[in-house]
């Protein structure tokens, strides 16, 4: 079997320890089923992307809609070298996941708008909806056509590029799961988080903007409160459908 290839944006030594477990535990993965490679502590090696099954992009606190003289070293760092990779992942349509921040570089690569001005979503749960095209992809296939999920983000989608079907959709952010090609998608909500992943998000980065730090006991019960189910199927079809 060709191992998946997980590529991580976080910084934080917890956080993206945390975020890995979920991804295996939610896609269903061995270790020895994955290339992890976090993207703070090392450049990305010459890949073959002919030798994995498919890619996963975890999130990370940076933001592809920020000027540059706003970023931090190691979030330009980071983001030039994921989108690095976009040109062929999206040429070959390799299998790809994109989760949160993997959403606002497949649509900034695709020349699609992504800005804080109009959909950020604050931490918690949120109603999410199936669209008429996301209820014929194979992905979302036997799916419930409205499913609580986990988000929490500063900036999002503002329009879509050409050639990106919207799948997902919820009221505070209208594009929450896209697909372009047969086999490339993304998410703005976590496929890998339940409650408990978010409380861990909560204590680690309170102080990044995401919340008031004086909301954070509040946010981390309504984290721990929300029984989300359906992501994490998604995340699991992914693994499924692609493992080879």
């Amino acid at each position: 079997m060709k191992p998946f290839l997980v590529l991580q944006l976080r910084p934080e030594d917890e956080a993206a320890d945390e975020e890995f477990a979920a991804f295996l535990e939610r896609g269903g993965l061995g270790e020895g089923q994955v290339h992890r490679l976090r993207l703070d502590q090392a450049r990305i090696p010459a890949l073959a992307l002919e030798d994995f099954a498919g890619v996963i992009v975890g999130g990370g606190p940076g933001c592809v809609s920020d000027p540059p003289e706003k970023k931090l070293p190691i979030e330009a760092r980071i983001e030039a070298d994921i989108l690095s990779l976009m040109p062929e992942i999206v040429a070959r349509d390799m299998p790809y996941l994109g989760c949160c921040y993997g959403l606002g570089i497949l649509a900034h690569h695709m020349g699609g708008t992504v800005g804080k001005g109009l959909y950020g979503e604050p931490i918690g749960g949120v109603d999410c909806a199936v669209t008429e095209a996301g209820a014929k992809d194979p992905l979302l296939s036997g799916l419930p056509r409205e499913f609580r999920a986990l988000v929490g983000h500063k900036e999002a989608v503002e329009a879509l590029p050409e050639r990106v079907v919207p799948l997902v959709t919820s009221g505070p952010c209208p594009v929450q799961m896209v697909r372009t090609g047969r086999n490339v998608y993304a998410t703005q909500f976590h496929p890998e988080a339940k409650g408990e992943n978010f409380a861990n998000r909560i204590r680690i980065y309170s102080d990044r903007g995401y919340f008031d730090p004086t909301d954070a006991e509040a946010l981390t019960e309504a984290c721990l409160a929300e029984e989300i189910t359906v992501p994490e199927r998604i995340l699991a079809g992914f693994v499924a459908r692609y493992a080879r």
